[in-house]
């Protein structure tokens, strides 16, 4: 049974926690694993199991993530490898929860085990399993054109009919080529003492264009914030309850949603524009909202910084985030915004990558688009795409490996993209860009993924059948440096791993 779908009582909560002392930080990181086969995809191709064999080979996977968290680059991470219509790698790692930061109450707490069912803020993987996968269930149903002017379905996006903005279009915007640039102006208290989502959306429909459209790849968080206006628009609906309906619950995703700071019910308390845990005994939920006592399952990101130039602007300042969007635009908003807000769990990012591989490949799947529309969203296609692209970037990878490989970072590819301002994005996909280090020096271009500010990605290579979720919580760490570099070498050593 969803324990997202379905209100659980506020009393199943806490895990039991060992005390420790921060010294506990430094030694070798725990390994927990799963020893039950569990159904990853309601595909009927797929299966889970788990062998000493694989698990051998999966070693240097391991390796590598337990080494970043003794060397300080994340608490902990969720691994989860799936091949050949199987989970063939499933593992916990670390921690969930530095010993002495608050817990879910906010008082300071001991560490916490990192769990195989730990849910995660999933940042920007909001883009292509929310918002994406919303318009181009729209585009099946006739209701959007990827060439369409933005400003057809937005009005309030170009309301002076600027010659610029008018050429602006929904493919743009799918592929961040859109002129739009940076993110939406957080100057000034809106949002930060309650969600304003209605000043957040009137801030990014008035983004001036800082590039001409369809000029080149600028990524933008503003262009998913529209796009997720434009699908509530159509259908009327907002996108958390959209997407719940229409994406998640179909693929089974019973651990994954938008938690929308206004749908959390039980013992809790609104703190500003947070959710936190408070005593109480457990209260009935209505459809569609969301027990806080899920906050005890959830990773922690990072301290709230926002308004820390407003004094007394923001009551969560300070405090660390926990089932709160760490985006501080999406949290501005109350939680629900195109680019980021959604929660999810290593096994259901799992389950929607292996139905959209069965979906591409033919076989049963509760993909909730038509072949035929993934092959579109899963290859280039911002303005000017020619399928050459892709045949030219892996014939220039090989030449770069044989020529001058990647002696600082072996396990990458010496380019990314592989030509030179040749960047390549399907609909809501990066396939080939600067953001392409997930992908690893193995799997092919043409292969496609997206990463999350707070430390997540996934990389899905339908030539081989395999997919590789990372899910981590690195912002815990204070200080903490991006983890490109480590995401793509997941990604080799993984593939490696299967042989490919």
């Amino acid at each position: 049974m969803s324990v997202l779908g379905k209100a659980i009582p506020a009393a199943a909560v806490l895990l039991a926690l060992v005390a420790a002392s921060s010294c506990a930080e430094a030694r070798e990181p725990e390994v927990t694993s799963s020893t039950q086969a569990t159904q990853t995809s309601p595909s009927a191709t797929t299966s889970t199991s788990r062998n000493p064999t694989r698990d051998k080979e999966f070693a240097a996977v391991s390796r590598l993530i337990t080494g970043a968290i003794a060397a300080r680059k994340l608490p902990g991470a969720v691994v989860v490898v799936g091949h050949d219509g199987m989970t063939v790698f499933d593992q916990a790692f670390g921690l969930r929860k530095l010993a002495g930061e608050p817990g879910p109450d906010g008082a300071p707490a001991p560490e916490e085990p990192m769990t195989e069912d730990t849910i995660f803020d999933l940042a920007s993987l909001t883009k292509p399993l929310a918002t994406a996968t919303a318009v181009m269930q729209l585009y099946e149903q006739g209701k959007v054109q990827f060439d369409d002017p933005v400003q057809k379905y937005l009005p309030d996006f170009n309301p002076a009919n600027d010659p610029r903005r008018a050429e602006v279009t929904i493919r743009m915007m799918l592929t961040h080529t859109s002129g739009l640039v940076g993110e939406i102006d957080l100057g000034g208290r809106w949002g930060l003492d309650g969600g304003d989502k209605a000043e957040g959306l009137s801030r990014a429909l008035t983004k001036p264009l800082e590039a001409s459209p369809g000029a080149g790849f600028r990524y933008s968080d503003i262009n998913f914030i529209l796009l997720g206006l434009m699908v509530e628009r159509i259908t009327g609906q907002p996108e958390d309850v959209y997407v719940q309906e229409k994406v998640f619950a179909p693929l089974g995703m019973g651990d994954t949603r938008y938690l929308s700071m206004s749908k959390a019910c039980g013992p809790q308390q609104i703190r500003g524009s947070a959710v936190a845990l408070t005593a109480g005994p457990p209260t009935p939920c209505a459809a569609g909202e969301w027990d806080a006592s899920l906050l005890s399952r959830i990773a922690p990101t990072a301290r709230d910084e926002e308004g820390r130039a407003e004094p007394g602007a923001n009551p969560d300042l300070d405090f660390l985030l926990r089932g709160t969007v760490h985006d501080p635009t999406a949290r501005r908003m109350g939680g629900v915004a195109g680019n980021a807000g959604v929660f999810s769990t290593a096994h259901d990012v799992g389950i929607y990558a292996q139905a959209l591989l069965d979906r591409l490949a033919g076989r049963p799947s509760k993909f909730p688009l038509k072949q035929e529309t993934l092959q579109l969203m899963t290859t280039p296609q911002q303005p000017g795409h020619t399928p050459q692209q892709v045949v030219d970037a892996n014939a220039a990878t090989q030449e770069a490996l044989a020529a001058s490989p990647n002696t600082e970072h072996p396990l990458l590819a010496p380019h990314y993209p592989a030509i030179a301002g040749q960047n390549l994005r399907g609909f809501g996909w990066d396939i080939d860009t600067p953001h392409s280090k997930p992908r690893g020096m193995v799997f092919p271009i043409g292969s496609f993924g997206h990463v999350g500010f707070t430390g997540t990605s996934l990389w899905i290579d339908p030539a081989s059948d395999t997919y590789v979720v990372l899910l981590t919580n690195v912002i815990h760490l204070r200080g903490s440096a991006p983890i490109t570099n480590l995401q793509g070498e997941l990604a080799t050593l993984a593939a490696r791993a299967l042989h490919l």
